[in-house]
């Protein structure tokens, strides 16, 4: 694999495609651990993978259709993100004691929905940079 003649952006989205692995790891294990109480929890858990996947494969052999394909799971991705800070918040928010600092220490992590949308927004970035 020559990596000299690879543009920033095809770098950028293998990047985040690997990060969607490790980031779809930890998700997986921690809604495991609440028994997906919540049907919402799985969202991530099974577009991890496939964002993987997809833009893995895309900035490999450069298919114009995955990379459309994969423009649009990032759109999807972020708006994921932005849905689970809602529902991480408003779990923090339900527990004895509301929104304290106790809670957010020890309720769900409102800060990695916003890590998830994250990726997505950085992938959306270097590929419509010009």
């Amino acid at each position: 694999m020559n990596w000299n003649h690879w543009s920033l952006d095809r770098v950028i989205v293998l990047f985040v495609a690997f990060a969607y692995l490790f980031i779809g790891v930890q998700v997986t294990l921690s809604h495991y651990r609440q028994n997906f109480h919540h049907k919402s929890m799985w969202g991530p858990v099974l577009s991890s993978p496939v964002f993987f996947l997809t833009g893995a494969i895309a900035s490999i052999w450069n298919i114009r259709f995955l990379a459309l394909l994969f423009i649009l799971f990032m759109w999807i991705g972020m708006l994921e993100g932005f849905a689970g800070f809602y529902y991480h918040f408003r779990g923090v928010g339900i527990r004895v004691g509301g929104w304290t600092f106790r809670n957010f220490l020890i309720g769900p992590p409102v800060l990695l929905p916003l890590l998830f949308s994250s990726l997505s927004i950085l992938a959306l970035i270097a590929v419509y940079w010009r």
